[in-house]
């Protein structure tokens, strides 16, 4: 097993110096969290400065001295009293085994995880959301860091992994104040932060072979807990963590490694897909089976617009309103013949003719309110699900698929129970409309959603642009105006609402007619938020904007970024370029927003930004 210990002076010093590039270091914003100190002054990097910051941190003490040694923030040796508890830790590792390294380079490789970087504060709000929901995960995973504060003995505090979107992180609560993280927010002292998890960067000197960590990884340890020290380093506080507690943290927790089987050459043997799924790829994938669904969810979720999305020629029934002969057919006498006719309903006729038309591709028949209906109806619906006939006369085609839905009980005063039978005759969807995935909703470009059939992608219908810019900016700020309080005397707002709002914008361009569909409160808000100076998409597209409409106040600069992220991927690298010229704050702030924790959007970004860092070189 591999060894974590610290930097001696002889691994500085020739002739046992350690060929590394440099050994003045950079601190990650967990160990900042931590307490860690920050340089104003030295920087590795000065051109991305809260990115670059360096710090001080421990050695192995020399025995013949009362203070440990450290390397100050500008990369110089100097000594420390024991118990301070503001130096960092960079570990290092002496190799036995390379079996599990990533090698980079020669000099580079990947080894163990470690929460390093801040969640931006529009993604942390999300995420904190969640938690105080109970809706986040945990990985089974923990990290153990110090409390204590002061003179107090070690007291370890446990800080549980979670994970979200194929991603880890950890939630810890700020020990300093005033201190600027990477993205340039300034931390508040007690507050949540969430930091992402990651894989830790080694230098390696094969010569010694030993590496040593890119960054300091954490700070808040104490030498040891007296004023000074000049006993063996093994029986120091910072090693007995090192070799107790830190070696054992940065094994990766394995949360998302598929199941491997005893035989290790056989691993995934059934060739399954274990990324995540949205509630749309179970809906389309049960579709696909030929499993009816029912989507619940309270009024205004979008329930029948998502499936309106998959098929917007879907054959609805409305439950709510039909009778037995609207939803089952009737028979009616013939007095020519003396014989009774079966007559199909309606929608059958319709449903049959669309999928004999298109033999080769699925249509829905959406029975939507149908926890509304009376029960005789949902009795009867439930022989069409179950039977996939009519009145046991007449088969669905077959490309023809069920879908359902309804409000539960708690939501809704006329809705009923489903029977039994009924329920267990559905793949159940729950649609809990978030802001987060609501603006990925609006945000997504116009052919770009993947419709049933995966044969041509459809247009759909877009959010107005201040919509979409306002909602991600009182987000932003930690407000959700995506639902105000319903009080049944006047209008409030719900998802349904501000499409609804959308399309009056669209037509009459006028904020203030807003106020029949969302009150006048958040109307008069939204009015106020669109008054603002701000550049539009189309502005930056056309390069319709001077050097003085740059001259914005910070609050319009965020609203402007915002409204911005709304941009497709054929126009980001233009948007992009423009949001730099606003400030590194506002570009992570549009960048947080354009990803909106979408994986391919999250390459892009990283792709463009190699892109410049490439380019930059060259010139």
């Amino acid at each position: 097993m591999n060894k974590i210990t610290l930097l001696t002076q002889n691994d500085i010093f020739p002739p046992n110096k350690l060929n590394v590039d440099q050994f003045k270091c950079t601190i990650t914003d967990f160990a900042i969290l931590l307490g860690g100190y920050v340089s104003t002054t030295d920087f590795i990097n000065e051109q991305y400065v809260n990115k670059n910051r360096t710090t001080w941190y421990w050695l192995q003490n020399n025995n013949f001295a009362i203070k440990p040694s450290i390397i100050r923030e500008d990369g110089t040796i100097n000594e420390r009293y024991a118990n301070k508890r503001d130096g960092g830790i960079r570990p290092v590792m002496e190799i036995n085994n390379t079996n599990d390294f990533k090698y980079i380079n020669d000099k580079e490789f990947i080894y163990g995880e470690y929460p390093q970087t801040v969640l931006e504060e529009f993604q942390s709000h999300n995420l904190e959301r969640k938690f105080n929901d109970g809706t986040l995960i945990k990985t089974g995973k923990v990290y153990e860091v110090d409390s204590a504060s002061n003179d107090e003995d070690y007291k370890p505090e446990i800080l549980y992994e979670y994970v979200y979107n194929g991603e880890k992180f950890v939630r810890i609560h700020a020990r300093t104040n005033g201190v600027y993280l990477s993205d340039n927010r300034k931390i508040k002292t007690g507050e949540p932060y969430w930091v992402k998890v990651e894989p830790i960067k080694w230098l390696y000197d094969k010569k010694y072979n030993k590496a040593i960590t890119k960054e300091v990884l954490i700070s808040g340890i104490q030498f040891n807990n007296s004023l000074i020290y000049k006993y063996p380093f093994e029986n120091s506080n910072i090693y007995k963590y090192l070799d107790n507690v830190f070696i054992k943290d940065i094994a990766p927790s394995g949360y998302f490694k598929p199941m491997e089987i005893t035989n290790k050459n056989k691993k995934n043997p059934y060739h399954f897909n274990f990324d995540n799924v949205t509630e749309e790829d179970i809906i389309k994938g049960a579709i696909k089976s030929n499993i009816a669904v029912f989507l619940h969810g309270r009024s205004s979720e979008g329930k029948s617009a998502r499936i309106k999305q998959l098929d917007p020629d879907c054959e609805i029934v409305y439950l709510r309103n039909a009778t037995p002969d609207s939803l089952n057919g009737k028979s009616v006498y013939n007095a020519g013949t003396g014989e009774m006719i079966d007559i199909p309903p309606t929608w059958f006729k319709k449903l049959k003719k669309k999928c004999e038309d298109e033999p080769n591709k699925i249509h829905l028949l959406f029975f939507d309110e149908i926890t509304n209906a009376l029960p005789s109806i949902q009795g009867m619906a439930f022989n069409i699900i179950l039977d996939k006939e009519v009145n046991g006369i007449w088969k669905l085609p077959e490309n023809a698929r069920i879908v359902a839905a309804g409000n539960d009980l708690n939501d809704s005063l006329a809705a009923n129970n489903m029977a039994e039978p009924l329920f267990n005759r559905f793949a159940h969807v729950y649609i809990n409309t978030t802001v987060e995935s609501w603006l990925m909703w609006a945000s997504t470009p116009n052919k770009s959603y993947e419709r049933l059939n995966y044969k041509k992608e459809e247009e759909i219908p877009k959010i107005h642009p201040a919509i979409y810019a306002y909602i991600a900016y009182k987000a932003y700020r930690g407000q959700d105006v995506l639902r105000t309080p319903y009080n049944g005397i006047k209008p409030n707002a719900d998802p349904r609402k501000w499409e609804m709002a959308s399309k009056v914008l669209f037509q009459t361009k006028s904020p203030e007619m807003l106020r029949a569909l969302l009150g006048e409160e958040i109307t008069a808000d939204f009015t106020y938020f669109c008054k603002q100076q701000v550049i539009t998409v189309e502005d930056v597209i056309n390069g319709n904007y001077t050097n003085d409409d740059l001259n914005m106040n910070i609050s319009e600069k965020f609203a402007t970024a915002v409204g911005l992220s709304i941009v497709d991927e054929a126009n980001l690298r233009v948007v992009r370029n423009f949001v730099k010229l606003l400030g590194p704050e506002i570009l992570a702030t549009f960048e947080t927003l354009w990803i909106h924790s979408d994986e391919k959007r999250l390459e892009k970004i990283a792709e463009i930004k190699l892109e410049d860092q490439i380019t930059k070189k060259k010139q």
